[in-house]
């Protein structure tokens, strides 16, 4: 099971396990994830301000209870949730970034904030454009704790 011993969440015996953060240093933490919904319609012009709305809220009340939905996600106390949707002819882009001071990461929360929003998006775009999809959820940025600065090569 050598395999398994990179894998921050499964012990040396490859069984599941919450990562012990207790000796990690408290530090101000940020994360920013990105999303895109493609659909065949003009999203300016199918979605009402109340749906952006809807899928802002929704991105950020999934970032605060990421921990709810993810196995063995640590539960943390963001100072901070910020989501941006922003509709083009083609896509919608959503773009959450999460804050924290703790000793672990935000990059959990900003995923799911990005994924859910976007999800919001796919739900409501559903009556004009059943072949909207939700693509490209993935992790832009990150900065604080061990790792310093970190950004997305293809940025």
């Amino acid at each position: 099971m050598t395999e398994h011993k990179t894998l921050t969440h499964l012990d040396s015996e490859g069984r599941a396990r919450m990562v012990d953060v207790t000796a990690k240093e408290w530090t101000r933490r940020i994360a920013v994830a990105r999303a895109r919904v493609v659909t065949l319609v003009d999203p300016a012009r199918a979605l009402t301000p109340e749906v952006l709305a809807q899928a802002h809220v929704a991105g950020v009340g999934a970032a605060k209870r990421a921990w709810d939905l993810i196995p063995l996600c640590h539960p943390i106390r963001l100072v901070d949730v910020d989501v941006t949707i922003e509709p083009t002819d083609t896509h919608i882009d959503i773009e959450a970034t999460t804050e924290v001071f703790a000793p672990t990461g935000v990059e959990m929360e900003a995923l799911t904030a990005a994924g859910v929003a976007g999800l919001v998006l796919v739900g409501a775009l559903r009556r004009h454009d059943l072949d909207a999809m939700l693509t490209q959820v993935a992790l832009w940025r990150k900065e604080g704790g061990r790792s310093g600065i970190w950004v997305r090569g293809d940025s």
